[in-house]
């Protein structure tokens, strides 16, 4: 019987470590590939009309990192008050976006349509969300940001992503390369990153 409540004790405290909960999101199960990597159910996301996806606490190592859920569920309240108008407010940054693109590559046939935009707002048709993470900046200020990664229909390699400093406000629209700031991708000041020195 002793070892029985002992195996069971251990099979308990196993699963426990496979999971955390976020007070807004609830339960995160833990990657198998990536350890530090935590992820939830489908959520609604009133940014994107009310799209469901799921949402990944990156690099969160619980043990050590003692205030990483609290933080990250503080940024996804403010991320979860954003609203199709807060995502519309920002179209101008994404057909930038676009159109920097287009300035960069060859003309192409398929990109007729997205030269035909009239109004930028419509950019959102062409721009699929796929995932939430949310992260901690590795360098500087050490933030949370949320962010999200999209496929978009003029750059099918590296997509799109919108970064959120605290789930407030978007600090950076880019392809997916793996920063979280402009300043960290080019090894800039943050003051002399546009976005970001507007937070």
């Amino acid at each position: 019987m002793l070892y029985m409540d002992t195996f069971v004790r251990h099979i308990t405290l196993a699963t426990m470590s496979n999971e955390i909960t976020s007070k807004i999101i609830g339960l995160l199960k833990q990657e198998e590939s990536f350890p530090d990597w935590w992820k939830s159910d489908e959520i609604t996301i009133p940014f994107f009309d009310n799209k469901k996806l799921t949402v990944t606490f990156m690099d969160c190592e619980p043990e050590h990192d003692k205030t990483f859920i609290e933080e990250a569920d503080n940024a996804l309240i403010n991320f979860l008050n954003l609203t199709n108008d807060n995502r519309k407010s920002i179209s101008d940054l994404a057909y930038k976006n676009f159109m920097d693109f287009l300035d960069a590559v060859d003309f192409d046939d398929v990109d007729e349509s997205l030269r035909q935009i009239k109004d930028r707002n419509e950019i959102w048709n062409f721009i699929h969300p796929s995932e939430i993470y949310v992260t901690r900046r590795p360098y500087k200020e050490q933030d949370i940001y949320v962010m999200i990664a999209c496929e978009c229909d003029w750059e099918k390699e590296h997509g799109l992503q919108l970064i959120f400093r605290q789930g407030k406000k978007l600090t950076r629209i880019s392809d997916q390369d793996g920063h979280i700031t402009e300043a960290d991708a080019y090894g800039k000041p943050d003051e002399e990153d546009e976005l970001l020195a507007k937070f």
